[in-house]
């Protein structure tokens, strides 16, 4: 996701905050501030949110280890202002391990607020729920408080929150999988319908949670009806077999004339019949931005890259589509490059069959 920086790796998933959390911290600093005009105050309130997102934090990874036990990698975790996203690599066939990898972060937070429970009961900490306040009160009860709230709310059936997986996979039982989807999604655009009307009289933020929820639901949907769609289509009658190609030793010149003289956006780099790289567009112009037209593709291109074979299944090969950072796959037969799979294409071809059905 753009805008994300890496802040740490554990348990070999990388651990990204979104440019936008700093807004966050900015709010809640300058919020305390103008209630208490206290510096304690503003550490108090930055205490808490950042004890607060660590928790959200140990809620995705409760997703992802969860996932990592049923085969499913994690590419990495996101903080972001309104929460935090489990980026897996694909969702389990299953609808059971499905069920419990959506389970698992909530029942994180669950376990968090027995904690903290029991800490207030040993130290008799408790206070009255009415003296607590955003900013005032025990620590330890406003954070049990909202991780209550947090494991409640996520079990909302609304993607892109948890309850929506929960749904889909409890529907997932007994319907079949891009049914179940598109059931869910409607019942979360629905909910997302309900969040924007009360926020209208009670508050804003719920309209923003709506527009959330809602663009994830449709996001979800469409993507299952692609992977749908795709079962049983073999990558030959997909793939782009009319492209152009490049060596490791063109310049970043060569690539701009090729993506002008075509509508070609990333290139496969060849060397000696064999694929050794991608050049992207995304890629090309960054480094254009930083070295000219003067630098080697091979300094530019990305060395990683799924690859497929043509008599594949495009289910598949749409699955590693989606995790290759280049998002474009070459495609080999008979151990030679006989064609490109990208997404672009891969929209094209499913629009196509559409239109034809």
């Amino acid at each position: 996701m753009r805008w994300s920086t890496r802040i740490g790796r554990f348990a070999d998933i990388d651990v990204k905050v979104h440019a936008t959390f700093l807004l966050l911290l900015a709010w809640v600093a300058i919020s305390h501030w103008r209630a208490e005009q206290s510096v304690e105050a503003v550490f108090g309130g930055l205490a808490f949110i950042l004890t607060l997102f660590f928790c959200v934090l140990l809620h995705e990874f409760g997703h992802a280890l969860t996932a990592r036990r049923y085969g499913v990698r994690t590419r990495d975790i996101i903080l972001l202002p309104i929460g935090g996203v489990a980026r897996l690599e694909r969702i389990p066939d299953d609808p059971r391990q499905e069920l419990w990898i959506a389970l698992a972060g909530p029942a994180v937070n669950f376990a968090i607020a027995v904690l903290l429970a029991g800490w207030l009961q040993i130290t008799s900490a408790w206070q009255p729920v009415e003296e607590l306040s955003v900013s005032g009160g025990s620590f330890a009860e406003r954070l049990l408080i909202v991780n209550i709230f947090i494991a409640v709310f996520n079990l909302v059936p609304a993607f892109p929150m948890d309850g929506g997986r929960i749904l889909r996979a409890l529907l997932g039982l007994k319907l079949d999988y891009s049914r179940a989807t598109q059931i869910a999604a409607s019942v979360g655009q629905a909910l997302a319908l309900v969040f924007g009307f009360i926020g209208l009289f009670v508050n804003p933020f719920l309209i923003f949670i709506a527009l959330f929820v809602w663009i994830g639901a449709g996001q979800e949907a469409s993507m299952v009806q692609m992977k749908s769609a795709l079962g049983g289509i073999p990558v030959r009658q997909v793939m782009i077999t009319d492209y152009r190609a490049l060596t490791p030793t063109d310049t970043l010149g060569r690539a701009v004339d090729l993506t002008l003289e075509t509508s070609q956006k990333d290139f496969p780099v060849v060397s000696e019949g064999r694929v050794t790289g991608i050049l992207t567009q995304s890629d090309l112009l960054r480094a254009l931005d930083g070295h000219g037209k003067g630098l080697p593709v091979q300094e530019a291109m990305q060395a990683r890259f799924e690859s497929a074979d043509a008599s594949e299944m495009m289910e598949p090969v749409f699955q590693r589509l989606q995790r290759c950072a280049c998002h474009t796959v070459p495609v080999f037969a008979d151990g030679r490059l006989a064609g490109l799979v990208t997404m672009d294409n891969v929209g094209e071809f499913l629009s196509i069959r559409a239109a034809l059905e």
